[in-house]
C-alpha cells in the first residue's frame, strides 16, 4: 500500500465544456485496470458537451444541484448523495444548476469517451424533473 501523489487540479477544455469546470484525477487505473475516477467541480451554469462513454459512467453527486440529461430525455435535478448511471453509448450531458456550484465524483472505465456538440442554452434551460426527497 502507498499514498499516491495527487496530480494538480486541471481546468477542463472549452472544446468539451461550457463555462468553468475543473477536475482532480483520483484514479487512472494501469493495465489491466480500466477504472477511472475524477472529482469534478462546476461553476454555476457550467456543463459538459453532449458525450457518451463506451462502457457507461456513474456520477455520485457530492455538493450542489446537478443537471443531467440523456439525449431526448428529461433534465434530471440530482442532489448530494444521488447516484446517476448512464449506460454504455448513451449520449448525455451533466453540469451545475444556474445558481449553484456543483461537485460530482465521475467513475467510468477506459478512455473511449466520444465528445459531441455543445449543449445549447435552450437545451440547458429545458424542463426539469427533481429528485428532491
Amino acid at each position: 500500500m502507498k499514498i499516491l501523489k495527487r496530480p494538480p487540479t486541471v481546468k477542463l477544455p472549452a472544446e468539451w465544456f461550457t463555462g468553468d469546470a475543473w477536475a482532480d484525477v483520483l484514479l487512472r487505473g494501469e493495465d489491466p485496470s480500466r477504472a477511472r475516477a475524477n472529482m469534478v467541480r462546476f461553476a454555476p451554469g457550467a456543463r459538459t458537451a453532449w458525450h457518451s462513454h463506451g462502457l457507461g459512467q456513474t456520477l455520485y453527486i457530492v455538493e450542489g444541484v446537478a443537471l443531467i440529461q440523456s439525449r431526448g430525455g428529461d433534465i434530471i435535478e440530482a442532489r448530494p448523495g444521488d447516484i446517476v448511471h448512464t449506460p454504455p453509448g448513451e449520449e448525455h450531458w451533466h453540469g451545475a444548476a444556474p445558481d449553484r456550484f456543483m461537485i460530482h465524483l465521475a467513475m467510468w472505465e477506459g478512455d473511449d469517451t466520444t465528445w459531441l456538440d455543445h449543449v445549447t442554452d435552450t437545451e440547458y434551460d429545458g424542463p426539469r424533473v427533481s429528485t428532491k426527497r
